[in-house]
C-alpha cells in the first residue's frame, strides 16, 4: 500500500500531487499519501489495454478461468489487512466487510465456472444449403466478442464488492475486455491492497500485463478524460443520478459513442396490501425498519418508499415502525460528502408541504462523527402524487409512508412511479390474485419483483437482476451483478463462408470447446 498508481500492472508516481483518505467515524487522516493519476498515466492504461486486448481475447476460457480464480485467491489471502483497513476508510462493521469479501471473491469463481463452461458465447450455426432454390443459404456462424478497454468507476457504497475487482472488473475481464479502475477517492488503501493482488494474478497466470490498470484521482479531470478517451469502448458506474448521467452526456458527446452501464439509484417501493399488513402488521414493520436502517441505509436498494391503504392494521403497523426507528442507534455514513447530502435532502424533504415526519431515532452516538439517524415521514397518496420531488432518492436510513385511502388510489400511485431496481410486495395467501393490473403495471417499472420479503440483499447468482427502467439505470436490458452482467461488454459478430480452420473454437466443426451451441435451430452439445 505505496500509493503508486498501477498502470498496466507496474507501479508508478506521479508529480500531480498527493491526497489521502479519511475515517469517516472518527475524522482523521488514515496512513497512506497516494499520488493523483494525470492525463499521461491515463494515456499509457488505455494505450497498453488495447495492446493488451489483442491477446487476452484470445485466450483460451480455461486460462481465463485461471486468472480469475487468481485473483479471488489473492484477495482472500489479504485477510484481515484488506478487513481493516476497507473498516477504516467506509465506517462499516467488520462483520458486514467480511461478508462483503466473501461476495468479492464469490463472484469471481462464480464467472470463472461461467467461462470455463462457455456457452455464454451464444454460439449460433447455420450451415450451408447450397442446394436451396432460388437461391442457396451461405455457411454463417455467430457469437459473441468482447469489446476492448473497459473503465470502470469504483462505488462508495461497496468498497470491495464494487470496486477494484468487484462485480464491473470481474465480468469485464471474464468477458475478454482489459480493465482500467478509477479507484473511489474515499477508499484508497482498500483500492491499492486489492490492485496489488489482482497483479499478483497478473504475474502467476501469465496474462497480458495491460489488463489490468488502477488509477488514483480526487477530482473529474481524470475520470471525464478516461470516458473520452478514443480507446475506451465501455463505461460503468454505481452511484448518483447525477453522476451517472454526466458520463453518459460525455459518452455520446464523443466523435464515436459507447455505452455507459450506469446504475444510479432507486426508492424501491414497498408495497403493504390490505390483506398482508391486517393479518401481520408488527411482522412487517419489523422487517421494513430492519431494512431501512440496514448500514446506515447506503444501499441502493434501501427501502425509500412504502406504500399502504389505510387501514386499522397500517395503525398497528405505524406504531411499532415509530418505536424501532426511535430505537435505532446512529450510524457512521460511508464519507463526509454522503453524510452532508443525507442531512440536507432528508432536511429539504420535510419540508415539503403535507409531509410529516412519523419518527426518528434519538440515539446520536456524539462521540464519533458523520452519524446518520434514521427517519421515517408520512404523506398523503394525493399529495404524493402532486409532488414529483418526493420519487427522489434520499440515500441514507430515510423512507417515505404513502398512504392511499383506497385500492383505487393505490393503483394510481403505482401508475405515477418512475422506474425502480426493485418493487416489493406484501401479500397474504392468495391476495396478489386479486390485483392483476397492479402486478402488471409493476413489470413494467421494475428489474426485479419481491413477494414477501425485503429488497436490501442481492444474491449473485445466474437469475439475479439488478437493475431497471431509467432513472433507476439508463439501460433496462442489462444486470451490473450476476452472470448475465458479462452480457454489457460483448458483441454479437458474424463469420460468413469461412474455412474451418480458421473459425474461433466455439464455431468450429467438431465443438473443440465441448460448449453447447444453436446448430440449425437445435441447441447441442456437438
Amino acid at each position: 500500500m505505496n500509493g503508486k498508481n498501477m498502470v498496466c500492472s507496474y507501479e508508478r508516481e506521479t508529480a500531480n500531487g498527493s491526497f489521502s483518505a479519511l475515517n469517516p467515524a472518527t475524522g482523521k487522516i488514515l496512513e497512506g499519501d497516494f499520488f493523483k493519476a494525470g492525463i499521461t498515466e491515463a494515456d499509457e492504461a488505455l494505450k497498453g489495454a488495447e495492446l493488451a486486448f489483442q491477446t487476452y481475447k484470445h485466450l483460451h476460457k480455461d486460462v481465463k478461468a485461471a486468472f480469475l480464480r487468481c485473483i479471488a485467491d489473492e484477495i482472500a489471502a489479504l485477510g484481515d489487512e484488506l478487513i481493516h483497513r476497507a473498516a477504516e476508510e467506509s465506517g462499516l462493521p467488520i462483520g458486514r466487510l467480511q461478508g462483503e469479501l466473501g461476495r468479492t471473491t464469490g463472484q469471481l469463481r462464480l464467472f470463472a465456472q461461467l467461462v470455463e463452461e462457455g456457452s455464454w458465447v451464444e454460439a449460433v450455426i447455420d450451415t450451408a444449403m447450397p442446394e436451396r432454390q432460388p437461391l442457396p443459404r451461405p455457411d454463417i456462424r455467430r457469437m459473441l466478442v468482447p469489446l476492448g478497454p473497459v473503465v470502470v468507476f469504483g462505488a462508495s457504497n461497496f468498497p470491495l464488492a464494487f470496486s477494484v475487482a468487484g462485480g464491473d472488473t470481474a465480468s469485464a475481464l471474464a468477458s475478454g475486455c482489459p480493465v482500467i479502475v478509477k479507484a473511489h477517492p474515499a477508499h484508497l488503501g482498500t483500492s491499492s491492497l486489492v490492485g496489488s493482488a489482482v497483479i499478483k494474478a497478473i504475474r502467476k497466470s501469465g496474462v497480458p500485463e495491460g489488463v489490468f490498470s488502477l488509477l488514483y484521482d480526487d477530482g473529474y479531470e481524470i475520470g471525464a478524460y478516461l470516458v473520452k478517451h478514443p480507446k475506451t469502448r465501455a463505461v460503468t458506474f454505481t452511484g448518483s443520478f447525477k453522476g451517472g448521467m454526466e458520463l453518459v452526456k460525455l459518452a455520446q458527446e464523443r466523435k464515436q459513442p459507447i455505452p455507459v452501464f450506469a446504475e444510479m439509484g432507486s426508492i424501491n417501493p414497498v408495497i403493504l396490501l390490505p390483506q398482508a399488513i391486517a393479518e401481520n402488521p408488527e411482522d412487517l414493520a419489523r422487517k421494513c425498519a430492519a431494512s431501512i436502517t440496514l448500514g446506515a441505509g447506503q444501499f441502493c436498494t434501501n427501502p425509500g418508499l412504502l406504500i399502504a391503504v389505510q387501514s386499522e392494521g397500517l395503525e398497528r403497523f405505524k406504531q411499532l415502525l415509530s418505536t424501532l426507528i426511535s430505537e435505532t442507534p446512529s450510524a457512521t455514513m460511508l464519507t463526509p460528502g454522503i453524510f452532508n447530502n443525507y442531512e440536507q435532502r432528508s432536511g429539504k424533504i420535510l419540508q415539503e408541504a403535507g409531509l410529516s415526519l412519523l419518527a426518528e431515532s434519538g440515539l446520536r452516538n456524539e462521540e464519533l462523527k458523520h452519524q446518520s439517524t434514521a427517519k421515517i415521514a408520512q404523506v398523503t397518496a394525493a399529495t404524493f402524487l402532486k409532488s414529483p420531488a418526493l420519487q427522489e432518492e434520499v440515500f441514507g436510513p430515510y423512507s417515505l409512508l404513502v398512504v392511499a385511502e383506497n385500492t383505487i388510489e393505490l393503483e394510481e400511485l403505482i401508475a405515477a412511479l418512475e422506474g425502480q431496481l426493485t418493487i416489493t410486495l406484501f401479500a397474504a395467501g392468495d391476495e396478489l390474485a386479486q390485483y392483476p393490473d397492479l402486478v402488471s403495471q409493476i413489470m413494467d417499472k421494475t428489474g426485479r419483483i419481491i413477494r414477501n420479503g425485503v429488497p436490501t440483499g442481492v444474491e449473485v447468482c445466474s437469475a439475479m437482476q439488478h437493475g431497471g427502467p431509467y432513472p433507476a439505470t439508463n439501460d433496462s436490458r442489462f444486470s451490473s451483478v450476476g452472470t448475465s452482467a458479462i452480457y454489457r461488454f460483448v458483441r454479437p459478430l458474424a463469420w460468413q463462408d469461412w474455412d474451418p480452420e480458421l473459425l474461433p473454437d466455439a464455431l468450429k466443426d467438431g465443438n473443440p470447446l465441448g460448449i453447447y451451441r444453436l446448430i440449425n435451430q437445435k441447441r447441442i452439445q456437438a
